[in-house]
């Protein structure tokens, strides 16, 4: 199994002295962060896309550029981009040309987004939220998969055999679906012989078994290889050096960030107890010690009968850069060799 780490570039208040992170600082802290995730050996590193104010990675391409150019090994990649809200000939030029940039190190993970605030930004209308999503995505894969491209569609004006530039190093382009919990994604995904990302922020991990089953049933039905139905898992998670000092740090952010979507989405606030059961050892959380951690990945692993790659989400609103950077080193050189052989 690959670990790696993905970030929503949340805007920071630091929780010793409440200095209030700006976005030039956040960004300096975060390419810092990607650099020692490099160095401590993580497969993969994220960045999200959100166009809200407590998040600051509205222009993923932009930092993963950034990102190609402080690093030598560790692959790069959206998580997720929003493509019912872009353009699949700009998203595919953009990633194309990241992939020169980083020496083929890219993926390009799609999807429709937990958040519908690019929706009215862009002009879209969220009655088309599927439609929007399967038609781009069967865009965005004839332009990976061909350089001459004729196709038309509703949400954008016809192709008539043009060509897209520039082409990726990698051929093909490795393209991931991200997926939330409708059974209709995981079998398009695996219909399509594609890479499954699955974003698991509640609940219990296991639970996504049968609509796991179900992409790979789907897949082989399709017609495609095993080891071509990939599949990731996205969590929430934070390695400390404890599974208290892991909890301390992360609960007063947590709770604040979950305490604004609550409020936002009309769901009742958020408490301690369910902070404690999300991170036990059934739940939707990874946090712990090293071998707390380790252990989790493993039995979630076999639950769902296998995984290819997991990576962290360990944005928070008060969670400190130097503990962050030690959560990513503890990670890559205490959690990853734990889990190597899975």
């Amino acid at each position: 199994m690959h670990l790696g780490v993905d970030s929503f570039v949340s805007a920071v208040e630091d929780p010793r002295t409440g200095h209030v992170v700006g976005p030039a600082e956040r960004m300096a802290h975060l390419l810092e962060e990607i650099a020692l995730a490099d160095r401590a050996g993580l497969y993969s590193f994220g960045i999200g896309e959100h166009h809200r104010a407590e998040y600051y990675d509205s222009a993923p391409p932009v930092i993963l550029a950034a990102a190609a150019a402080r690093t030598e090994r560790i692959r790069l990649g959206s998580a997720v981009k929003v493509l019912s809200a872009d353009d699949p000939v700009r998203v595919f030029q953009q990633f194309a040309t990241l992939d020169l940039i980083s020496g083929g190190r890219i993926d390009l993970v799609v999807g429709r987004g937990s958040f519908t605030e690019a929706f009215p930004l862009f002009g879209l209308d969220l009655a088309d939220y599927d439609s929007l999503f399967e038609e781009k995505l069967d865009l965005l894969l004839r332009l990976r998969d061909s350089v001459e491209v004729t196709w038309s569609g509703r949400h954008r004006p016809p192709l008539n055999h043009q060509s897209v530039y520039p082409r990726p190093v990698q051929d093909p382009l490795p393209i991931w679906v991200g997926v939330g919990g409708t059974p209709e994604s995981f079998a398009r995904a695996g219909l399509l012989g594609l890479p499954l990302m699955v974003a698991i922020i509640g609940g219990e991990p296991r639970q996504f078994a049968p609509l796991i089953d179900l992409y790979r049933r789907a897949g082989a039905h399709a017609g495609h290889a095993p080891e071509t139905l990939q599949v990731g898992l996205h969590v929430f998670g934070y390695v400390g050096e404890s599974v208290q000092a892991a909890a301390d740090t992360i609960y007063p952010g947590w709770h604040r960030m979950f305490t604004a979507v609550s409020r936002e989405r009309g769901f009742a606030p958020p408490t301690r107890a369910q902070f404690d059961a999300t991170s036990g050892p059934d739940g939707a959380f990874f946090m712990g010690d090293p071998e707390t951690v380790a252990a989790k990945i493993r039995r979630v692993a076999e639950q769902v009968g296998g995984v290819d790659r997991l990576s962290l989400q360990m944005t928070n609103p008060l969670l400190a850069h130097e503990d962050l950077l030690r959560g990513i080193e503890l990670l890559g050189t205490e959690v990853a060799p734990l889990v190597a052989d899975v």
